[in-house]
């Protein structure tokens, strides 16, 4: 069984298999956790998404989907590069957000890694309430079969915080 566990912190000093990217879909850095990772990653990590962009991605990465990449200077062995959906108060896109999750885990077992830490992914610019972002993640990552033995959580401030703590105490593990 997976544990998950949640860290107020910095996701770029965690020392895990891999670290997802709240990416945006040119995969080529930008702001918030993308643009920390990019900076922190390095070079190694800019070339390999330019190479993802002139190979399988030449129109981006989309939405909902993930990919994988070396974390350069990240003190883990990879990124996971996933695109979560912009918030639309009018239009239900919690699969999308699911998904990142959901794909972000698959790719996680063909690398073979065993521990993630995950951003809470859509809740920054792309305007996610972050309660319910918190619920997506949890639920997902608990409905997802997988070979990760850790899922790590990590969020910024006190608020995220609080939102993740009450996302798993209303999701007890199984």
């Amino acid at each position: 069984m997976t544990r998950l566990t949640l860290v107020r912190g910095d996701i770029t000093e965690q020392a895990v298999d891999a670290v997802v990217n709240a990416a945006n879909s040119s995969l080529l850095g930008g702001g918030g956790v993308d643009g920390a990772i990019h900076r922190k990653g390095g070079p190694e990590v800019l070339a390999a998404c330019r190479a993802l962009r002139a190979s399988h991605y030449g129109k981006g990465l989309p939405t909902g989907q993930a990919v994988a990449t070396p974390a350069g200077n990240l003190p883990a062995r990879w990124v996971i590069h996933t695109v979560g959906p912009r918030y639309l108060a009018e239009e239900d896109r919690s699969e999308l957000l699911a998904s990142c999750y959901r794909r972000s885990l698959e790719v996680a077992d063909e690398l073979g890694a065993r521990t993630v830490a995950f951003p809470a992914v859509s809740t920054g610019i792309y305007g996610w309430p972050l309660d319910d972002g918190a619920r997506v993640a949890v639920r997902t990552v608990r409905a997802t079969a997988t070979a990760v033995d850790e899922v790590r959580f990590v969020v910024f401030d006190e608020r995220a915080h609080r939102a993740f703590e009450s996302a798993l105490a209303e999701a007890p593990e199984e």
